[in-house]
């Protein structure tokens, strides 16, 4: 089933999501028809919340990135085509010991052609289960690391915008702003 990507101004997005409880067909489906829409949308990760869907659930793929990361899931460092697409349920973020804040440019599929500077921790930690409700542990950095922070922000309920700093914000205004008036004006039809 095609799932439709909700905009910025739509309430869902700042729906903190329910943890996810029951790991069957219909959540395997899910994160399914979320993997197809983030692909069909030319992102790298999508929250349940971007899908209307307000869950403790997101998908990433950075098969098609540049792997300038580094990654280590449950203890072993395999091929990214192994285990992308990922499927993050209940995912907990703790950022690593000493890591340094980075700089980067980020997007988001429920803001088109909106991006902005955002600062985050380098590397992080993320325990999380599988649509099977297998539990794992993944430590990564760089573009892996931020995606994810990106979409757990999602799942609690905070955008990308929130995170800028006035100046980057104030730039991106006025196009945050159209995208809010064209959501609520979508929403009326």
């Amino acid at each position: 089933m095609a799932l439709r990507i909700v905009h910025f101004n739509h309430p869902v997005l700042r729906t903190k999501g329910e943890k996810v409880n029951a790991f069957d067909a219909a959540l395997a489906q899910l994160a399914n028809d979320m993997i197809d829409a983030m692909h069909e949308a030319g992102g790298i990760g999508l929250a349940a919340q971007q899908v209307g869907r307000p869950m403790q659930l997101c998908v990433v793929d950075l098969r098609e990135s540049d792997a300038g990361f580094t990654w280590e899931l449950d203890g072993a460092r395999p091929p990214l085509d192994l285990f992308m697409p990922l499927v993050l349920a209940n995912p907990k973020i703790t950022v690593a010991p000493a890591t340094p804040e980075t700089i980067y440019e980020e997007g988001c599929l429920s803001f088109p052609k909106i991006r902005g500077d955002v600062t985050r921790p380098d590397a992080i930690i993320a325990n999380f289960q599988d649509e099977h409700g297998v539990p794992h542990v993944l430590k990564c950095d760089g573009l892996f690391s931020r995606c994810i922070q990106h979409e757990v922000d999602h799942l609690n309920g905070v955008l990308f915008i929130d995170r800028m700093d006035k100046k980057t914000r104030g730039a991106i205004d006025d196009a945050v702003k159209a995208l809010a008036k064209e959501t609520k004006a979508a929403a009326k039809k």
